[in-house]
C-alpha cells in the first residue's frame, strides 16, 4: 500500500481499494470506520485464559468457565468489598455461576423475594458494567440474549447514580420484577457476565481420557464463541480412533478400562462394549487379571464383580493392542520401532520375555496368553478379528464422535502463536546440543516449525477426501505414531513401556527416557531459539506447554527459563492430585499482565450453591505490565491497524478522484 500523501497508482493496490469500496462506498463511511477502529485500538486487551490437560474433568472445567478462574469473584470484591460481607459476596458469586439452581434455593428461603430481586438486579448490572467495560458496544450487543437485549443495553449504559436517570433506571428494575421476569432476567444476566469475563480460551491439549466427561467438555465448547485447542497426545489418539485406526481404538479402550471410565465411551459416544465383555469372559474366564484391575477412587461405587469384569476386558484389549501395534510397526519400518514388537520375544513356556532395548531377559508375572500363536504372535484370532471389526464399526458410526472431531479439527492445531505466546502441548524435538532435531515425515526431513506444519497437514489429510489415497492411508497410521513414536512432538520419549508395566515386575524396565527438550527447555537461550524459529516477537514472549504435570507438592514451579516458559499442567485429573499437590492451573493474561491460578480440588456444584464455596486456589502474579496493555498491542490490534491504513488509502482515493464514491 502507499502512504496517505501518495495516490494509489499500482494496479494491485487499486484493485484492493476497489474491493474495499464495495463495503465502504463513501468518504463518510470510510471515515466513520477509521474512527471506530481507532477507538477499539485504545480499549484494554481482552482477558485470555489458558488451561491444559483437562483429562475429562468436566465439572471442574465447567466451573472454571463459570467463575472465569476466580476473575468474577475478584470483580465482585472490587465493586462491593467495602459494602458487602464476605458471605454475601460468596452468595452473589454462586448466583452468577449457577443462577438457575441458586434461585431455586433462594426462593425457598427468602422471606421478601421482591426486595431480593431489586437489590440483586442492581448489583448484577454493576458487575456486568464492569466486565463489559473493555469491549465495544457492538461486541457487547452481539453477546446479549435476544429476549432482553434492549433492556440490558439500556441498563448497561445508564448509571442509577445520575440523578436525571435514577427514576428511569429504577423503573426498569421495578417493571422487570412486577411482570414476573426477574428470574429469567437474572439468569440471562448471569450468563452474560460469564461470557464477557473470558474473551479468549486456549486449551493446551489432552481433553480426553482418565476423567468421565471429555464429551461434556466438547459439548460446552460447541456453544463457546472464542477458543482454540492445541492437540495433545490423548486428543490425537481419539482422533486416530475416530479415523478408524484400530491400534488407536484399542489404546482408547484400554485407557478407558484402566480408569474404569466407561461413561465417555458408552453414554457419550454410544460405543457398545458388550462384544468386548462377551469376548473377555469367554477367553479369560478364569484369569485373575491382577495387573489389570482398574484404578478407581477409594470411595468409588464400582463393585468387586464389575471391577473383575473390567479387568478381564482390560487384559483382552491390551493383548489385541500389542498385536495391532506389532502389525503397524512391521508395515512402517521407517519408524524404527521394531524393538517394540515384544510378543515374538516371549519364551515358548510363557515364563519370560527378551527385551531388545535392554538386551536382557526378564520373568513375566502373567503366563496366560491364550490368543497368542508363537508361530505368528501378531495374528488376530478369528474371534479377535470379529471383535475388532465390531469396535471399529462403533467408532466410525458414532455421530457425536464425528461432531466432536469436527470441533477438534475446526478449532485445533498442533501449535498456536497468539499475542507473543507460542502454545503447544508437549515437546519440540531437539538434539542433545540444543539444535532442532531433523525428523523424517513421510519421506521428507523437517525440523522445528516446518516439522509441526508438515504434521498438521498430514493429520488433516486423513479427513480430506481430496487427498491422495496413499497419503490418507499413511496419515491414518501416523496418528498412532504421534501417540507413542519416539520422535513424535506429542510424545518425545524413547518408548512407551506399556507392555513392561503390565507384565514385568522389574521397574527398571518401565523407564521411558525423555527427549532433550524436557531438560533443555529450562534454559533461556533454548526458549529464545524456539521462539525465533516460530517467528514469535515482542518484548515479553513466552512458550506455554502442558503435558508434564508440575509437581508443586515437591517444590516444582510452572514458571521456568526466567519466565520464558510456563508449564501449566497442574493435574486436573483426580488421578494426579496426590502427585502434583494441585488440581490444575489456569493462566490468565489480562490487560495488566499474567496471573497464574493454582486450583484446589473442586468439591461439587451443590457445595457452591448452598455454601457459596468456590474452587479455592492460590493466585500468583507471573508478570506485570508497566502500562495497561491495549488492543493496539495485540495481534488483533495489528490487524486493525492494517485495516485502518487501507481505509486511509481508500479515503485518499475518494478525495483525489482515483475511485469515485458510490451513490446512496
Amino acid at each position: 500500500m502507499t502512504t496517505d500523501n501518495t495516490p494509489a497508482t499500482d494496479d494491485k493496490d487499486l484493485r484492493l481499494l476497489q474491493l474495499l469500496s464495495q463495503t465502504f462506498g463513501t468518504a463518510s463511511a470510510a471515515s466513520t470506520e477509521i474512527i471506530n477502529l481507532e477507538a477499539i485500538l485504545n480499549l484494554p486487551k481482552g482477558t485470555e485464559h489458558f488451561v491444559a490437560d483437562l483429562h475429562g474433568e468436566h465439572k471442574a472445567f465447567n466451573h472454571i468457565l463459570r467463575n472465569a478462574s476466580g476473575n468474577i469473584k475478584r470483580k465482585v470484591t472490587d465493586l462491593f468489598g467495602n459494602t458487602m460481607r464476605e458471605t454475601d459476596i460468596r452468595q452473589l458469586c454462586a448466583l452468577i455461576y449457577y443462577p438457575e439452581k441458586k434461585l431455586e434455593l433462594i426462593k425457598a428461603e427468602e422471606p421478601d423475594i421482591n426486595d431480593f430481586y431489586s437489590i440483586t438486579l442492581h448489583r448484577l448490572i454493576s458487575v456486568c458494567q464492569s466486565v463489559s467495560s473493555k469491549y465495544t458496544r457492538s461486541k457487547v450487543r452481539k453477546a446479549l440474549p435476544p429476549e432482553f437485549a434492549y433492556i440490558i443495553e439500556e441498563l448497561l449504559h445508564e448509571s442509577p447514580s445520575d440523578e436525571d436517570k435514577q427514576a428511569y433506571f429504577s423503573r426498569i428494575i421495578e417493571t422487570i420484577i412486577s411482570t414476573g421476569q426477574a428470574d429469567a432476567f437474572i439468569i440471562e444476566l448471569c450468563k452474560l457476565i460469564q461470557r464477557l469475563s473470558i474473551d479468549q480460551l486456549h486449551i493446551l491439549g489432552d481433553i480426553f481420557d482418565r476423567g468421565p466427561g471429555a464429551h461434556l467438555i466438547l459439548d460446552d465448547l460447541s456453544y463457546y464463541s472464542r477458543f482454540d485447542i492445541q492437540w495433545g497426545n490423548h486428543d490425537t489418539l481419539w482422533m486416530g480412533a475416530a479415523a478408524g485406526n484400530d491400534a488407536c481404538i484399542a489404546n482408547v479402550l484400554r485407557l478407558s478400562l484402566r480408569y474404569a471410565n466407561l461413561t465417555t465411551l458408552e453414554d457419550g459416544y454410544g460405543i457398545s462394549l458388550l462384544p468386548l465383555a462377551t469376548f473377555a469372559m469367554e477367553t479369560y474366564a478364569d484369569d485373575p487379571a491382577k495387573r489389570f484391575q482398574p484404578t478407581v477412587a477409594p470411595d468409588s461405587h464400582v463393585d468387586h464383580k464389575t471391577r473383575q469384569l473390567i479387568a478381564l476386558m482390560h487384559k483382552a484389549i491390551a493383548v489385541i493392542q500389542f498385536k495391532l501395534e506389532g502389525q503397524l510397526i512391521a508395515r512402517h519400518p521407517e519408524w524404527g520401532m521394531d524393538n517394540r514388537r515384544l510378543l515374538e520375544h516371549i519364551s515358548p513356556d510363557r515364563t519370560s520375555v527378551f527385551l531388545p532395548r535392554e538386551n536382557n531377559t526378564y520373568p513375566l508375572n502373567d503366563h496366560n496368553f491364550p490368543t497368542i500363536d508363537p508361530a505368528d504372535p501378531y495374528a488376530l484370532t478369528p474371534e479377535e478379528q470379529t471383535l475388532v471389526a465390531k469396535l471399529h464399526h462403533s467408532f466410525r458410526v458414532s455421530d457425536k464422535l464425528r461432531r466432536h472431531l469436527k470441533i477438534l479439527l475446526s478449532n485445533g492445531n498442533l501449535y498456536t502463536v497468539c499475542n507473543s505466546n507460542l502454545l503447544f502441548h508437549a515437546s519440540m524435538p531437539l538434539n542433545p546440543d540444543g539444535t532442532l532435531k531433523e525428523i523424517s515425515v513421510m519421506g521428507k526431513t523437517v525440523a522445528g516449525k516446518r516439522l509441526y506444519d508438515r504434521i498438521n497437514h498430514l493429520m488433516r489429510a486423513t479427513f480430506n477426501d481430496d487427498a491422495p489415497a496413499e497419503i490418507r492411508s499413511y496419515s491414518k497410521d501416523y496418528y498412532w505414531y504421534l501417540w507413542c513414536g519416539p520422535d513424535s512432538p506429542l510424545f518425545d520419549k524413547s518408548c512407551m513401556t506399556t507392555f513392561e508395566r503390565y507384565f514385568i515386575d522389574d521397574k527398571s524396565t518401565h523407564h521411558e527416557d525423555k527427549g532433550a527438550y524436557y531438560t533443555l527447555r529450562d534454559q533461556v537461550g533454548i526458549c529464545d531459539m524456539i521462539l525465533d524459529e516460530f517467528g514469535v516477537t515482542g518484548e515479553h514472549r513466552h512458550i506455554i506447554n502442558g503435558h508434564v504435570p508440575v509437581k508443586a507438592v515437591k517444590g516444582e514451579s510452572p514458571i521456568r527459563a526466567d519466565g520464558r516458559l510456563m508449564v501449566i499442567d497442574g493435574g486436573f485429573a483426580e488421578a494426579y492430585h496426590n502427585k502434583t499437590g494441585t488440581a490444575g492451573y489456569t493462566l490468565v493474561y489480562h490487560s495488566t499482565g499474567f496471573v497464574l491460578v493454582q486450583h484446589e480440588p473442586f468439591t461439587s456444584v451443590d457445595d457452591v450453591i448452598r455454601t457459596g464455596s468456590d474452587i479455592a486456589g492460590t493466585t500468583v502474579i507471573v508478570e506485570s505490565s508497566a502500562k495497561r496493555i491495549r488492543v493496539r498491542d495485540t495481534d488483533r490490534g495489528r490487524v486493525l491497524a492494517n485495516q485502518i491504513a487501507e481505509l486511509k488509502e481508500l479515503l485518499h482515493a475518494y478525495r483525489n478522484g482515483t475511485i469515485p464514491e458510490r451513490k446512496k
